[in-house]
């Protein structure tokens, strides 16, 4: 103690000796003190901007008790419409693939000649039909003449039968001679046997008219059945190919038939050329309806135990990019009846929930379903996107409360899980926001370096010091 005395004693003297009258300023300025060790480093708006940084906010959740699984959207199988041609033609494509249709867009234009056939098979019913009807409707006068004529027969039967007993009588008194009595009951005779004709004539108009009426009613229903097929072939109803105009119906001034879309939707492929022929049910074009869809993902068979069928869950976006914070698709859980034994999982399917879906609810897009089980509690959680690894450390950036401007560097007390979220046990308060896009490139910038601190330029460039 004595020595570390004088040597101080020593230097003292030495450096006050070498203040004397006429000696110059000293050679060296005084070195200057070091800069507090600090894990801090600025991050104003310039940079925050050029480097792209964001934040995610501390917030409690049930990291333990979510599964997620990822999977992919695809249309559920009514979201596609297949349009066909109903007979071998030539077609005219009057719609682009990815074009936007709504219910009633004329699709494509079909000449066919199988059309023609059924125009003219469609005429010759109709002549039949009308013969059947003039037909039948000719049955009533005849069988009015008839009753007419039988009434008639049948009033001079009675007359006569009065004249043969009257002249029967006569005679037996003897005022009427046997040549009267035999022309009266000859004349009765011929009356009865007219009555007799007149009974089967009427057998054989009510058999006339039941087959009139058979053949209107064959007629009436041959030609239902071709516009029923014409129907089928133009997709439009039989009253509507019915209609008349100019005094012809419609399914005769039809040169061709025009395919109308169903429903709205979007064209997703044009499978014909127009001029092309096109042999029978030949594609032509599909209509797809992309807010129709469901969700699909695979599940291990080990984790059948924790789910439920019909539970409602949360269909998430991946993070990162322009869908980073999306609005969720929230629907019910279900899964297919057999599973996959070689790769031991099994297909969840989730439907989502009356409406439209978001926007970027789309098929073929990849995300993550989110299923709540049984057990656990909300913790505080982030992004595990907002964790970076530096070397064997799990390093996160929160934002300095008392400085925006600030990112403090801290090594991360983590939980569990899900591959989404992970809790956070310490270091993070609820509301506080940690670096989520950037935070490789902090990490980059400070690693190594954390004792002596630094900035951003404006450039993005980081530099070592406060200066």
């Amino acid at each position: 103690m004595n020595r570390v005395a004088m040597i101080v004693v020593i230097a003292a003297g030495a450096a006050g000796g070498c203040d004397r009258p006429g000696a110059g300023p000293a050679a060296h300025p005084p070195p200057s003190a070091e800069p507090a060790p600090t894990n801090r480093v600025e991050i104003p708006a310039v940079v925050r901007q050029n480097l792209g940084i964001t934040f995610a906010r501390v917030e409690r959740r049930d990291v333990s008790r979510t599964l997620r699984v990822p999977g992919r959207f695809e249309l559920t199988p009514s979201a596609r419409q297949e349009h066909r041609v109903p007979a071998a033609g030539r077609v005219e494509v009057l719609v682009d693939q990815f074009e936007s249709v709504q219910a009633g867009t004329v699709l494509y234009r079909l000449d066919s000649p199988r059309w023609r056939e059924l125009q003219r098979e469609l005429a010759d019913a109709r002549a039949a039909l009308r013969l059947a009807e003039a037909a039948a409707e000719s049955i009533a006068p005849f069988k009015a003449a008839h009753e007419r004529h039988h009434e008639e027969i049948q009033t001079a039967v009675g007359l006569w039968t009065q004249r043969v007993a009257s002249l029967e009588r006569l005679r037996d008194a003897g005022g009427a001679s046997g040549d009267e009595v035999a022309q009266a009951r000859a004349t009765l005779s011929a009356s009865r046997a007219a009555l007799a004709e007149t009974l089967e004539k009427e057998a054989d108009l009510v058999a006339r008219e039941r087959q009139a009426f058979a053949q209107l009613a064959a007629a009436g229903a041959r030609l239902g059945i071709l516009m029923e097929t014409a129907a089928s072939l133009t997709g439009l109803t039989p009253d509507e190919l019915a209609e008349e105009a100019q005094g012809r119906p419609r399914w005769q001034s039809l040169s061709t038939i025009e395919v109308r879309a169903t429903a709205a939707g979007v064209v997703d492929a044009v499978a014909a050329t127009s001029g092309g022929l096109v042999e029978q049910h030949g594609l032509v074009v599909s209509v797809v309806r992309p807010e129709q869809v469901r969700f699909r993902a695979a599940a291990l068979q080990s984790d059948l135990g924790r789910l439920t069928a019909g539970q409602s869950v949360t269909v998430v976006a991946p993070r990162g990019g322009s869908l980073d914070g999306a609005a969720p698709v929230r629907g019910t859980l279900g899964w297919a009846p057999v599973a996959d034994a070689s790769r031991r999982t099994i297909e969840l399917v989730v439907t989502p929930e009356p409406g439209a879906p978001p926007p970027w609810a789309r098929a073929g897009v990849s995300a993550f379903v989110e299923v709540i089980v049984a057990g656990g509690a909300e913790e505080l959680a982030i992004p595990l996107a907002c964790v970076v690894r530096d070397g064997l450390e799990s390093i996160i950036f929160r934002r300095d409360p008392a400085g925006p401007d600030r990112a403090i560097r801290m090594q991360a007390d983590l939980g569990a899980d899900d591959g989404r979220w992970v809790v956070v046990r310490s270091g993070l308060a609820e509301g506080n926001e940690v670096v989520l896009d950037g935070v490789y490139q902090l990490m980059i910038a400070t690693s190594g370096s954390i004792a002596r601190g630094g900035h951003f330029h404006p450039d993005g460039t980081f530099h070592e010091g406060d200066k």
